[in-house]
């Protein structure tokens, strides 16, 4: 069974026999981290879905474990049995959420004397240079002494204020040292004098993160030791609900740990690596090599480049926070379904605030703003009949259009009066989805036209709650020829799940010259890393027939700091990797540094396991329904006017071609497919 807290669709559903790759859209959107989406397989094979809110305190205590109990039926007060799950795979934010709303747990900070303000100086960049304030801070008191020698280290330490800090209350200690990363003798015997002053969370530089960079490093460190109290709390609150059962988390750079490893630093991204694992896996499930993922939830849009292999990204930066640690590389622009429109007096604009779930758009019933969807209601692509009543007071009415109706009139008079041009409700509402979409479309060129490949060689490949409205505009904007949505889009973040491997992943600075010399000291490194990741798979119960290890050097021109992976060739000679450099350097940036030396970053060495069973189009029991097909007024563009629209409901229509417009209702997808250059 796998969980995860991401963007919703329309319906519930089971799986559908196989995508429509001419013009599909998959489902509606509200707002993320609202409705958990579960996936199960039956013994025999087959999949079933769940979905609830995050948060019903009358109800349930935890939505995860709430879908878990009803997927298997149980009745109110019965407890899981073990023997009925062979394992449970889980998304969570948790940790996400403490780190945005800076909720994590109060940490001490102790670091090389002499460097206790280096954290908060860090870089000083100045995205808004005349800020005096340049962003939010995580630091509020640091401890600095000069580092004694080894032997000395017992006697120094007893100086520090350890005890007395945890007397204060802290129980969370990040511990960075100067050159930690590669001598960690001094970070291995604070470590022990710490946790003998009684402090439960010790996260230590060169574990966490021994890279050689003070203010990366220092960053993650901290990170881990402010996130993981919380996430362990939240891992042991899931585990005690379903004892003995076997409980994997997902990690942001892909892969699955067991819950007794998984640590806040690898958190951040859990519930979108899923969703770029399933999208990877559907995709060339379907024949294609070449995607981009188009994720579109309730508040952003993330997209992300896959050509054969996971990209990922060593230094990022979540909520003005760095971390130096594998995650899946995403680009987020803030343009989702629950995403507000203003008009400021001059023009109109998309984002970034979001309604959220609460009040929701205009048409939830509670009173919020215009949205991204309420614009799509407005245009007749999202009628009230078809989407499931669970608005209002009592929680069974549809959606309310007349408000929806009421204030893109209000918002086209506010348009008139301002700027003297008249523009129909409708028009307005298609002038706000032309801006949303552009805002996508550029970030999807920003992963891929400046980075070197040709998008219109690419199939885009939507899911998540708001995409499948509008990937065909956006296929359409980028000369984009195929769109595939999985039948399992609503909830491909948790399916991905299902299909990631069990990994583990380690890395190491090198800073060697690539030489020979050089060659052989990273090669040392990558085995030591890849035994201890193979340790930590095998200790976690995975087969070792089944390991398949990946290992990778990061490589940069002397004197510059942009590092590009390259896969390790078993060639004795540097040229394979030179070459291998320089082509992805050249695709990059389109130049080279003629006679300039390469340098041996860092290493990497990731060891996987077996890969969880699916990828292609199950098959789900409701198949046997003929689809029902009726009609209902659609604006395609805002000069178009009004055209009749087939709306198609049925589990069968998602192996046929369909050409557009139409909407295609399946259990759990909501399909909007438009007629190619509709724009």
């Amino acid at each position: 069974m796998r969980g995860a807290d991401r963007e919703p669709s329309d319906y519930d559903h089971e799986s559908q026999p196989r995508p429509n790759l001419r013009r599909p859209l998959a489902v509606l959107d509200r707002p993320r981290r609202h409705l958990p989406r579960h996936v199960a397989r039956r013994p025999d094979g087959g999949l079933e879905t769940a979905k609830l809110l995050s948060e019903d305190p009358g109800r349930y205590e935890d939505a995860a474990v709430e879908g878990i109990r009803r997927l298997l039926r149980l009745a109110p007060g019965e407890a899981i049995d073990p023997a009925r799950v062979e394992v449970v795979k889980m998304g969570t934010t948790v940790a996400t959420n403490a780190l945005l709303e800076r909720q994590g747990e109060p940490l001490l900070l102790v670091v090389t004397r002499g460097f206790r303000d280096a954290l908060r100086i860090a870089y000083q960049n100045r995205p808004r240079i005349f800020d005096r304030n340049i962003g939010p801070s995580m630091y509020r008191d640091a401890e600095g002494r000069r580092v004694a020698p080894t032997q000395r280290c017992s006697r120094w330490t007893s100086r520090l204020p350890l005890r007395a800090a945890r007397a204060r209350g802290l129980a969370a200690l990040a511990l960075v040292l100067m050159h930690g990363y590669a001598h960690p003798a001094h970070e291995q015997r604070l470590a022990a004098l710490a946790r003998a002053a009684g402090f439960t969370q010790v996260s230590v530089s060169h574990e966490v993160s021994p890279m050689i960079r003070f203010v990366g490093r220092g960053d993650t460190t901290v990170v881990d030791a402010y996130l993981s109290p919380v996430l362990r709390r939240y891992v042991a609150r899931v585990a005690q609900a379903m004892p003995g059962v076997r409980l994997q988390f997902m990690q942001s750079s892909g892969g699955l740990t067991d819950a007794a490893a998984f640590q806040g630093k690898d958190s951040i991204l859990s519930g979108p690596a899923g969703g770029i694992v399933g999208m990877a896996r559907v995709s060339q499930a379907a024949g294609f090599d070449r995607v981009i993922g188009f994720d579109m939830g309730g508040t952003s849009t993330d997209v992300s480049h896959f050509a054969g292999e996971f990209e990922r990204a060593f230094d990022t930066q979540v909520a003005g926070v760095r971390m130096r640690a594998p995650m899946m590389s995403i680009h987020t622009v803030a343009a989702g379904g629950g995403s507000i429109l203003h008009f400021d007096g001059a023009r109109m604009r998309v984002g970034p605030d979001s309604a959220g779930a609460d009040p929701g758009p205009a048409c939830y019933r509670r009173g919020g703003p215009l949205t991204v969807t309420d614009a799509n209601v407005m245009l007749g692509r999202i009628q009230p009949q078809w989407f499931p009543h669970v608005f209002g007071p009592d929680g069974g009415q549809p959606l309310d259009a007349q408000a929806v109706h009421l204030g893109f009139e209000q918002l086209a008079g506010e348009i008139a009066a301002a700027t003297g041009r008249t523009m129909s409700p409708e028009a307005v509402a298609q002038g706000f989805i032309d801006i949303a979409v552009a805002n996508m479309a550029n970030a999807i060129k920003k992963i891929s036209v400046q980075r070197g490949y040709d998008v219109t060689e690419y199939t885009l490949t939507t899911f998540g709650g708001a995409g499948g409205q509008h990937a065909c505009l956006v296929a359409d904007a980028l000369a984009m020829p195929r769109v595939l949505a999985h039948p399992l889009a609503g909830v491909l973040s948790a399916y991905g799940m299902g299909l990631a491997e069990q990994a583990a992943m380690r890395e190491r600075s090198v800073e060697r010259r690539l030489d020979p010399a050089g060659l052989e000291h990273a090669r040392r490194a990558l085995d030591e890393l890849q035994a201890a990741a193979e340790a930590e798979l095998l200790a976690q119960g995975e087969s070792p027939a089944a390991l398949h290890v990946e290992r990778r050097l990061l490589l940069r021109y002397e004197g510059t700091d942009t590092a590009l992976p390259v896969a390790d060739a078993s060639a004795d000679d540097c040229s394979s990797l030179q070459q291998a450099f320089e082509r992805a350097y050249r695709q990059r940036f389109a130049f080279l540094l003629a006679g300039r030396p390469l340098v041996i970053d860092s290493a990497v060495a990731e060891v996987l396991g077996a890969a969880g069973e699916g990828g292609g189009m199950p098959v789900a029991r409701e198949e046997r329904s003929r689809p029902r097909i009726r009609g209902a007024r659609v604006r395609l563009t805002a000069e178009g006017g009004w055209r009749r629209c087939r709306f198609i409901r049925g589990s069968r229509c998602g192996g046929d071609a369909i050409d557009g417009p139409a909407v295609v209702a399946e259990p759990n997808a909501t399909r909007w497919s438009t007629p190619a250059g509709a724009r």
